[in-house]
């Protein structure tokens, strides 16, 4: 049993280059100066040369408004000839008190001239918000051999609690209650949550710092207790059919998986099988188990390509088996249907399509083709059952469901009433099951539940997650929208926006663009606060993302990355144009590589956005590619570059944030972190802030709110607490937009 769709399917219930020249500053205010603290009274002269002479000046601490000076402190960068003094560079000294010191500065600051004065509007809007959450709820059941499980959620608490029963009408039984593990601690985020095959045991993974810093143990479900095993810095883990083996990922000091073992329970994990260990630091390590449950797959996997591994999970001690060796830019990935292999490979187009192999000659001089390569639909996985296989497509920017009946070869793509949606597969423990569980929402729409039979190809309604608070669907509307960039390409804008809201609102627009990730529409009651009160809200489906196939990721990333700025920066301008906003009354948000987009989209058109939400951001660019122990480093390499090549470095500094930061007016900024992040590591968004509040020329506020507390990438690990976090941003946002109340 799989618990990995549900630990996202219910995210309110558990809780997410060519070169250029740097613009020239424009001409506006001075700069804002410190504020400059002298002794008010000058001390006695120690003796007569002393005599007359004034008191030395306190250094400056603080700058007009407040906002605390971090020291400057001279570190030379030199790469191809250029040289950059990064002042902030110390900054990066994690655990250094002078770090914490400015750390703790910017947290204060943000806590008294932000949150405090805003504090009964955050009240009002985290009202509002967890009116709109449904605080006791759960998933659709979901049949694994003689159990069911699920997932729910309690009003008042943090966490979700994993749940099963056995068929057909036994006791309700706790698998997994996050809430009793995270008792007592700050942070609490579970990852791998997977069932034995006899269903006597649950292998589950728990983070207590935020640093993703995952210990993988073992539950007797039928004793309640957890087994003295505990195996460190794992990722991904799956059980062998013996009910007693486990293969795990476990990783390296820059938190790349990238070493698979074998433990069996009530061994020391000291003397745990090293089954592959992946040289290639551009490559990661995971583990999964296919549809039929038959076979475990090793998987490397890069940017740009893939190489897979199998392993009997009846014969937990024979070695892995390469199915096909990693060639440049080719990925695959392996799922059976108890009879072959199934391959999803893009050796025949970047979109991707479906081959089979037999079981003992798995490589691919055997591939049969099954589905054919299409340059308008991006196969993005596929799903194997009973004589049926379900991919997840894409056509047009939106995803679809294609069932394909493997006797028939008869192919349906599942209807979708609305036509801005999102839907996906969702938990489907079975591979015999006469139905498939799928899950469709949309801006308007919760998420809902249904079960197409394979048979009747037929779809019946399961669950819609419960609105309180009086939502109703009609007081809102959708639209998807075409800005066309410069160079012609059109960008895709979906939008919600309350029925009646006047013509050139106030706009709240986000993307990301990176990686080859979607950013699709999905209901998300956290939004209703801004909608009731007359804020349109868009997603720009930027180049660099996956909306429209491989080719739309290839466009947006290495040497064409500047299409995902300059693609955001035209849907901006587009929708002022089109006055779904009002030129001045713009606020835009990004997370991660979305809070790179911020960056550098507010270096290069500052004056186009009245605020700026960054979260967790990218910004340190040039020199996080610089160093290959941080996390993510080498294996981003393929989808940033690598500023040791002269080439890709210019990539790079056209567009690195930090070091485009000049001398001119910026948009209001919030730019939230936490200190324990270890995808962005905090220093980024700290020394971005630091060099910004150097060089600015203007007065607009500038916070900097950094949890010095256990949190993750995400943030809190708790559901209400995030839902704190959002009621924070949103109190900014609305301010910044001339909404206060």
């Amino acid at each position: 049993m799989r618990f990995a769709l549900l630990l996202t399917c219910l995210a309110f219930l558990a809780c997410p280059k060519p070169e250029t020249t740097e613009p020239s500053a424009p001409t506006g205010p001075s700069p804002t100066k410190p504020t400059e603290k002298t002794t008010p009274t000058a001390p006695v002269a120690a003796n007569a040369d002393d005599a007359g002479k004034a008191a030395p000046k306190a250094v400056p601490t603080t700058y007009a408004d407040g906002s605390p000076i971090a020291p400057k402190k001279p570190h030379v960068r030199e790469l191809h000839g250029d040289t950059f003094n990064d002042e902030y560079f110390w900054l990066r000294e994690k655990g250094n008190k002078e770090v914490e010191a400015y750390l703790n500065a910017e947290e204060k600051f943000a806590q008294d001239k932000l949150l405090e004065p805003l504090e009964p509007f955050i009240k009002t809007l985290y009202g509002e918000i967890v009116a709109h959450v449904a605080e006791d709820d759960s998933t659709p059941p979901v049949k694994d051999g003689a159990y069911e499980y699920w997932r729910s959620v309690a009003a008042g608490k943090e966490h979700p609690i994993f749940i099963r029963r056995k068929l057909p009408k036994g006791a309700d039984e706790t698998v997994i209650d996050v809430n009793a593990l995270a008792e007592g601690k700050k942070y609490l985020k579970v990852g791998v949550v997977e069932i034995s095959d006899d269903a006597k045991l649950a292998l589950f993974s728990t983070d207590e710092t935020g640093f993703r810093e995952y210990v993988l143990q073992v539950k007797d479900l039928a004793t309640g207790t957890v087994l003295p095993d505990r195996l460190e810095h794992a990722e991904t883990a799956q059980w062998a059919a013996d009910n007693k083996t486990i293969w795990y990922a476990v990783e390296d000091a820059a938190k790349r998986p990238y070493k698979v073992l074998r433990h069996v329970l009530g061994t020391d994990p000291k003397n745990d099988v090293v089954v592959y260990e992946e040289k290639d630091e551009r490559f990661n390590l995971y583990v999964t188990r296919s549809s039929t449950k038959k076979w475990v797959f090793i998987t490397s996997s890069s940017q740009l390509a893939s190489e897979v591994r199998i392993l009997d999970a009846a014969k937990p001690e024979a070695d892995a088996i390469v199915v096909e060796p990693r060639s440049t830019e080719h990925e695959y990935e392996l799922d059976d249907d108890g009879k072959e292999f199934l391959i999803r490979t893009n050796d025949g187009g970047r979109n991707f399509r479906i081959a089979t192999a037999p079981f003992a000659k798995p490589g691919r001089s055997n591939w049969k083709q099954l589905v054919a390569h299409d340059p308008d639909v991006m196969i993005t996985s596929a799903s194997a059952f009973k004589g049926q296989l379900v991919l997840e497509v894409r056509r047009k920017g939106l995803s679809e469901l294609d069932v394909i009946d493997r006797r028939s070869n008869k192919r349906t793509t599942i209807p979708v009433s609305e036509a801005v949606h999102t839907i996906w597969v969702d938990d489907n423990p079975e591979f015999d099951s006469k139905t498939m569980l799928y899950k469709v929402t949309s801006f308007t729409t919760p998420g809902t539940w249904y079960r197409w039979d394979f048979a009747k190809k037929k779809s019946t309604l399961v669950k819609e997650m419960p609105v309180p608070g009086g939502y109703d669907r009609a007081q809102y509307e959708t639209a998807r929208v075409e800005a066309k960039a410069k160079d012609g390409t059109l960008i895709p804008i979906s939008i919600v926006s309350k029925k009646g809201t006047p013509k050139e609102a106030p706009l709240w627009l986000t993307a990301y663009g990176s990686y080859g990730t979607s950013f699709d529409t999905e209901f998300d009651p956290t939004l209703f606060p801004l909608l009731d009160r007359g804020v349109v809200y868009a997603i720009a489906h930027i180049r660099g993302g996956g909306e429209l196939g491989k080719a739309w990721h290839e466009n947006g990333r290495l040497a064409k990355k500047m299409n995902s700025f300059t693609d955001f920066i035209d849907a901006t301008k587009f929708l002022v144009a089109e006055k779904w906003a009002k030129s001045d009354r713009v606020l835009i948000q990004g997370a991660s590589a979305g809070g790179l987009l911020m960056g550098a989209v507010t270096n290069l058109e500052p004056e186009l956005f009245k605020a700026v939400i960054c979260d967790v951001p990218f910004v340190d660019v040039i020199n996080t590619m610089s160093d290959p122990t941080l996390p993510l480093t080498v294996t981003e390499f393929e989808e940033w570059g690598n500023p040791a090549k002269k080439e890709e470095y210019d990539w790079l500094k056209a567009y690195s944030p930090y070091d485009n930061l000049a001398a001119r007016a910026y948009p209001t900024m919030l730019v939230r972190s936490s200190y324990n992040d270890s995808q962005v590591m905090y220093f980024e968004p700290a020394k971005y802030v630091a060099r910004l509040r150097s060089l600015k020329t203007d007065a607009n506020p500038l916070y900097f709110h950094i949890e010095m507390q256990p949190a993750g990438h995400s943030g809190k690990s708790g559901r209400y607490e995030r839902f704190q976090e959002d009621a924070q941003a949103q109190a900014f946002g609305l301010t910044q937009l001339g909404i206060a109340k």
